[in-house]
C-alpha cells in the first residue's frame, strides 16, 4: 500500500518531524492541529479562537486530501483545562453533522507554545 504526504499552505506548516498529514489507502491520519493561524502562523487568543481554528485548519488539511469534515471517523481532543468541554462541545455542533464521528477527550499538562486545545483525526475517503 503506498503512502501520501498530504501538505496544504491552507492549514499552519508543520514545524518538527512530521506531516500535516498522512494518507494510506483510503484513511488519512490528520496530525494534532493546534489554533495557529496559518498566514501568520499566530496562536489565537482564548479557547473559543484556537477551537475555532483549530476545525479551519483540520478542514483544510481534509480538502487537500480529498474529503471534508464529514468523512472524520475519529477525533482526539487534548485540553488543558475539562472545564472547556461544554465550549468544545459548541465547536463540535457548528461544524458537523450526524451522524457524528467517534471522539476521545482528555486534559493534558500542557500542549505545545501555549495551545489550549489540540486536535487529531482521522478521516476515510471512499
Amino acid at each position: 500500500m503506498t503512502r501520501q504526504t498530504i501538505q496544504t499552505d491552507k492549514a499552519p506548516a508543520a514545524v518538527g518531524t512530521y506531516s500535516q498529514a498522512v494518507k494510506v489507502g483510503n484513511t488519512v491520519y490528520i496530525s494534532g492541529q493546534l489554533g495557529f493561524d496559518p498566514t501568520t502562523m499566530e496562536l489565537k487568543e482564548g479557547f473559543d479562537a484556537q477551537a475555532k481554528q483549530v476545525f479551519k485548519n483540520i478542514k483544510a488539511i481534509c480538502e487537500a486530501a480529498g474529503g471534508s469534515l464529514n468523512d472524520v471517523v475519529k477525533f482526539n481532543v487534548s485540553l488543558t483545562d475539562l472545564n472547556d468541554f461544554a465550549a468544545l462541545n459548541e465547536v463540535f455542533m457548528a461544524n458537523l453533522t450526524e451522524p457524528y464521528p467517534a471522539r476521545a477527550a482528555v486534559q493534558v499538562a500542557a500542549l505545545p507554545k501555549g495551545g489550549v486545545v489540540e486536535i487529531e483525526s482521522i478521516l476515510y475517503i471512499e
